[in-house]
């Protein structure tokens, strides 16, 4: 044993089982992520073809089908239909003669290649050392956000190019030998999307000089050529519309997402607003060429790209939405030097590149302006202001790590059941945490709506035969008191009023100022409560999808008074319809209780004075009055409530373990690091 211990060889042994091991799993990673990507593809393909021609492959139709202003004797722009240069006219013209199924079909799956060459291509150009792990992942990782992205889905639905130019960009860059090849690509790419051409002083600044020529030469090239073969649309395009300013859409359209068209959305017009956009314009194309200029030289190349991408985005004066995948490769940049921090800039890249802007802000007059330009607000961003690090920095591979709490011991063996999911002691990024408030809360508004087919209408029947069973079920435990207790509030106008101020305005307030508190100064009891809402949220969308269900104000024959909407009209098969931004029938389980009831809960935990958790306990108890006194639930919805917080209490406890003595940790953690686990950050 000695001579075997001093050989070395059974920990040599036992050392490639453990790195087996790790390959085993990353190989296994990497063809669950892969699988996803194909996945998504798929579904792709089915939205694309599975919807009825006339309704698909819109601008591909308008280009190449049979009336298509490819096809058809005039000019290109004689309908302003086609936005493209005259050299995408002209290299798309022999695709005319092909059969339209044939080319829908062929025009998808294309790009779908595309979409994949693309991914494949930005994963292998990740600013080197990778780790192991990164090199694995990177590439099914990229294609799949890719086919999530709203540019990838526009493109595919309209049978766009946009994908092309991003291409061929990152191919000159990173994949062709020879600076003159890559200038190359990257020209043809500038003559079918002219504000390619920043890509040149990036060239040529960062040393690639012959590469930067390459692209003047090419770009004039094409142009000249599409010029000699189409001279009258070649003047139409470069003069008379001023490189196909005005062409297409509205510049004004809230698809337009560039400087040219948020300052025509915020009302400015004429020689003031060109004015103003040439300013602004030419001062982020010079802040984001020194930027991208700098990370080039920092050996951050791809980010460096994305940079300059998202600044082109800004100054061309119509950027249509499938033209801005240059956001999603900035999410490569590294922002933040704690590790809680780094997540941030890339989960808010994902959200804006694959979300509606009406999802992740509030349907409110006041952010009007910045939901209609949030993908421009992105670009601008990451062209100008975003602090990404630099390579050199000691945060950029080890960011300050998070400070975990001692696991607690649990009751059970096998809890937690997810030991990854460790307290941490440390306060998570508020940006972070609001935008996932707000998405979640979008989604889940998502999900109420759906629950009975996309309207309330769809689901009134069902609606009021759970409505009938619930009544049946409270009168054999004799819990009907629903009719009684809202006649008798409507008989006293204080308390009427009351319980409809209370309906209407603590449902957010409360549970919103419990999370802040705890999130300011409790941060590890922030996370575990957040948790635990976030659970019993999951579960109760779950019923609303089970079981549509009618409130009392909405079932006819009751006699219930809608003290908060007002009267309705049951002989409207859409009665139901008060609001168009929630589910009328989703009243089982009561969220206006459970969400009251888990404020109590922890209000009742953690508040260190006895009466600050017996106000916090009058919360649910005011609550149930209001939901039963306005008509708006039944007894039997607020013990559904009740459960569902229990389930999330429970999901909590499960995969996390207990929360006991987290704060003691927490508080001890300073003067105790012997508490605190520093593990090595990914």
């Amino acid at each position: 044993m000695a001579n075997a211990e001093h050989s070395g060889r059974p920990a040599e042994a036992f050392g490639a089982t453990a790195v087996g091991t790790t390959q085993t799993r990353l190989r296994a990673a990497r063809l669950g992520l892969w699988l996803v990507a194909a996945v998504l593809a798929v579904r792709q393909v089915a939205v694309v073809l599975g919807t009825p021609r006339g309704d698909r492959l819109t601008d591909l139709e308008t280009w190449v089908g049979p009336d298509g202003v490819l096809h058809v004797n005039g000019s290109l722009y004689d309908s302003t239909r086609f936005t493209g240069t005259p050299f995408g006219g002209l290299v798309m013209k022999p695709l005319t003669r092909a059969a339209e199924q044939a080319l829908g079909w062929g025009w998808t799956f294309g790009t779908l290649l595309l979409v994949v060459a693309l991914g494949l291509v930005a994963a292998r150009a990740l600013p080197q050392p990778v780790s192991r792990r990164t090199s694995l992942l990177a590439a099914p990782v990229a294609v799949s956000l890719l086919m999530l992205s709203l540019p990838v889905r526009n493109t595919l639905w309209l049978g766009q190019t946009s994908i092309i130019p991003v291409l061929l960009v990152l191919l000159g860059c990173f994949a062709v030998r020879g600076q003159r090849a890559g200038g190359l690509l990257i020209g043809i790419a500038a003559a079918l999307q002219p504000t390619v051409l920043l890509f040149a002083p990036l060239l040529w600044f960062t040393g690639r000089r012959r590469a930067a020529a390459s692209v003047g030469v090419t770009f004039a090239g094409c142009t000249a050529l599409a010029w000699a073969a189409m001279p009258h649309d070649s003047y139409i395009y470069w003069v008379h519309h001023m490189a196909g300013v005005g062409l297409g859409g509205k510049a004004d359209d809230l698809a337009n997402q560039s400087l040219h068209g948020a300052l025509l959305r915020l009302g400015l017009s004429g020689p003031l607003e060109i004015a103003l956009f040439l300013a602004l314009g030419a001062s982020v194309a010079f802040l984001g060429l020194r930027r991208a200029v700098r990370y080039a030289r920092d050996g951050q190349l791809l980010l460096a790209v994305a940079i300059t991408g998202c600044a082109a985005i800004a100054v061309s004066p119509t950027t249509w939405q499938h033209q801005l995948l240059w956001v999603l490769l900035a999410v490569v940049g590294r922002v933040g030097k704690r590790a809680s921090d780094r997540y941030v800039w890339p989960v808010a890249v994902v959200i804006v590149m694959t979300l509606p802007a009406k999802m992740m802000l509030p349907n409110m007059a006041a952010l009007y302006t910045l939901r209609d330009n949030v993908v421009l607000l992105a670009a601008l961003a990451a062209a100008t202001v975003v602090p990404f690090l630099s390579r050199t920095s000691t945060h950029y591979r080890s960011p300050i790590p998070t400070e975990y709490a001692e696991p607690v011991p649990a009751r059970f063996k096998q809890v937690p059941l997810l030991p990854f999911l460790r307290r941490v002691l440390t306060r998570p990024n508020l940006l972070l945490e609001l935008l996932l408030i707000r998405v979640t809360y979008a989604a889940y508004q998502k999900v109420r709506l759906a629950a009975t087919g996309g309207s309330n209408s769809e689901g009134r029947v069902t609606a009021e035969q759970h409505g009938q069973q619930i009544l049946d079920l409270e009168r054999w435990l004799y819990l009907d008191i629903e009719r009684w207790a809202n006649h008798a509030v409507v008989k006293v106008g204080w308390l009427r009023d009351f319980f409809d101020f209370y309906y209407e305005s603590f449902h957010f307030v409360v549970p919103l100022s419990v999370l802040a508190v705890l999130y300011w100064r409790r941060p590890v009891d922030y996370r575990w409560a957040r948790s635990s809402l976030g659970f019993a949220t999951l579960l109760a969308l779950v019923g609303f999808w089970l079981y549509p269900l009618a409130p009392p104000r909405l079932m006819p024959n009751l006699g219930i008074i809608d003290t908060v909407h007002g009267v309705q009209d049951f002989s409207k098969p859409d009665y139901g319809t008060l609001t168009a931004l929630t589910n009328q029938y989703a009243a089982m389980p009561s969220l206006h209780f459970g969400w009251s009831l888990w404020c109590g809960v922890v209000i009742a935990i953690i508040a260190p004075r006895w009466w600050m958790k017996a106000l916090g306990l009058l919360h649910p108890f005011f609550t149930a009055s209001a939901i039963v006194a306005t008509g708006n639930h039944w007894v039997l919805d607020a013990a559904g409530g009740a459960l569902v917080v229990g389930g999330g209490f429970g999901l909590a406890y499960v995969f996390q373990g207990p929360r006991a003595r987290t704060t003691l940790k927490a508080a001890q953690a300073s003067s105790r690091p012997d508490l605190v686990k520093n593990p090595t950050p990914t």
